[in-house]
């Protein structure tokens, strides 16, 4: 049985890593716009990013591994990779061309710049396609990591990473659009969410992290309370 201890608060130390990581962030964002041409047309989903990173590096470094048999580890690592795949594979950064769809004969390999953390990689074959981006992938990373924590913990449950789907809100976008449909009638709301899915699946990914980094330790709670 793993052997859990509560996930840590933040303390000073994180205060000023974020401080440093922050500050950091601004240099390279002044240092990208000073030599690019073109300007932010929203400021706020060129910082997005830089959400994501910041807080998916503070849970990673804070959050506690309990301890766990080899069989039970292997088992984790299973599940978050199969997680990770999901998120990706949703999020439409890997995939599968059908047979008869194959369009490239030859691997392509496509650089698009970006400001910090918006940076894209796409890499295509004949039958597969690959894409990274710098904030998003880092945070699925970062989720299916805690996933990989919380299913160490035999006390915890996996209802909390089921939120990282989410983080995703485009890809849910045909689903929100059936739903505004046929409960009002019109694709306003859809559009609506459609309009601000860089906002929603940012707060919904610092909400997906927050869940699995602390349900662990209300895991051990729990089963206090319980004995």
């Amino acid at each position: 049985m793993a052997t859990v201890t509560p996930s840590r608060v933040f303390g000073r130390r994180d205060v000023r890593l974020l401080a440093v990581a922050v500050l950091v962030e601004l240099l390279l964002l002044a240092l990208y716009f000073a030599v690019r041409p073109e300007r932010p047309t929203n400021i706020r989903y060129t910082l997005y990013p830089f959400v994501w990173l910041n807080v998916g590096l503070l849970a990673v470094i804070n959050v506690d591994v309990p301890s766990a048999s080899r069989r039970h580890r292997l088992v984790a690592v299973a599940v978050a990779g199969l997680y990770f795949l999901f998120l990706l594979a949703l999020a439409g950064l890997v995939g599968l061309f059908p047979s008869d769809e194959l369009l490239w004969t030859v691997s392509t390999l496509e650089v698009e710049p970006g400001s910090p953390g918006l940076e894209r990689v796409h890499l295509v074959t004949a039958t597969f396609y690959v894409s990274f981006v710098t904030f998003r992938t880092f945070g699925f990373l970062v989720l299916s990591y805690l996933v990989y924590v919380t299913v160490l913990d035999v006390s915890g449950g996996l209802a909390a990473g089921a939120l990282g789907v989410f983080s995703c809100v485009g890809c849910a976008f045909p689903v929100l659009v059936s739903l505004s449909a046929g409960l009002f009638g019109s694709t306003a709301i859809a559009s609506a969410v459609y309009g601000a899915q860089f906002d929603i699946s940012t707060a919904v990914f610092v909400l997906a992290v927050a869940l699995l980094y602390w349900q662990p330790g209300f895991g051990r709670l729990a089963a206090k309370f319980e004995s």
